[in-house]
C-alpha cells in the first residue's frame, strides 16, 4: 500500500516544481543569425505554386444533385407544412398536459394498456363492446340535437306564421 501511494504523489509533487532551462548552442558549430519566436512556423510551407483542380463529378453524383432538385418542391413544402402546424400542435400538447386530465385520462389508459399484455383476447372484446356502445351513444346524441334542432326551427316558424306579428 506505501508503494502506491509513493508511486502516486511522487508525479504529481513533480508538477508544483518550477525550474529554468537554459540552451546554448554548441562550442565548434558554427554560429548563425538568432530566429525569433514569431518567425518560426508551424506548419512546412510547400513549395512552388499549389493549384486547386476540383474533380469532375461521379455519375452517383449527378444522380443525387437531380434527385435533390426534383424533390426540393415536395421538401419545401413538407417544410411549410411542418412550420405552420407545429405551434397546432404544440398547443395541442400543452392543453393535454393539463393537470386535470391527467388525473383522468391518463390512469384508466395505461391501466387498460397494461392489462390488455396479460390479456389480450378480453382486451379485443372489450374495444369491440366499447366502440359499439361509444357509436351507440354517439348516435342517441345526434338524434337529440337534431330533434332539438328542428324544434327550434318549428317554434321559430309558428312565432314568424302568427297572426299578431302579421
Amino acid at each position: 500500500m506505501f508503494k502506491v501511494i509513493q508511486r502516486s504523489v511522487g508525479p504529481a509533487s513533480l508538477s508544483l516544481l518550477t525550474f529554468k532551462v537554459y540552451a546554448s548552442a554548441k562550442k565548434d558549430s558554427s554560429h548563425k543569425a538568432a530566429v525569433k519566436v514569431n518567425e518560426l512556423s508551424l506548419y512546412s510551407v510547400p513549395e512552388g505554386q499549389s493549384k486547386y483542380v476540383e474533380e469532375p463529378r461521379t455519375q452517383l453524383e449527378e444522380s443525387i444533385s437531380h434527385l435533390r432538385h426534383y424533390c426540393e418542391p415536395y421538401t419545401s413544402w413538407c417544410q411549410e407544412m411542418y412550420s405552420q402546424t407545429k405551434p397546432k400542435m404544440q398547443s395541442v400538447v400543452q392543453w393535454g398536459l393539463g393537470s386535470k386530465i391527467k388525473k383522468l385520462v391518463y390512469p384508466p389508459v395505461f391501466m387498460g394498456l397494461a392489462a390488455s399484455l396479460y390479456y389480450p383476447q378480453q382486451a379485443i372484446v372489450f374495444v369491440q363492446v366499447s366502440g359499439e356502445k361509444l357509436y351507440d351513444w354517439g348516435l342517441r346524441g345526434y338524434i337529440v340535437v337534431e330533434d332539438l334542432w328542428k324544434e327550434n326551427i318549428q317554434k321559430s316558424e309558428n312565432v314568424k306564421n302568427s297572426p299578431g306579428n302579421k
